[in-house]
């Protein structure tokens, strides 16, 4: 499924469907560690790695529950991990 959306390691386009965006916005979510805060401009720049519409996947990011937010700092709470 990751291969209809992603091209090069970038995404061709933010799935609407809510359960496709949920299957790459846990690919993405990987870039981040978990245990690490992230000041917004980090997150922006490892997102713009993927879409030029950053805030976009941000924001998808945090209302899905992967990325959690607290004044401007960001921390991995969901998702995949990898052992």
């Amino acid at each position: 499924m990751l291969r209809t959306f992603l091209r090069g390691g970038r995404l061709t386009q933010i799935p609407m469907h809510l359960g496709k965006r949920r299957i790459v916005l846990d690919h993405i979510c990987r870039v981040f560690d978990v245990g690490v805060r992230y000041p917004e401009r980090e997150v922006n720049a490892l997102l713009r790695a993927f879409h030029p519409d950053y805030a976009a996947l941000r924001r998808y990011l945090v209302d899905d529950g992967f990325l959690s937010r607290e004044r401007n700092i960001y921390w991995r709470t969901g998702g995949t991990v990898d052992l």
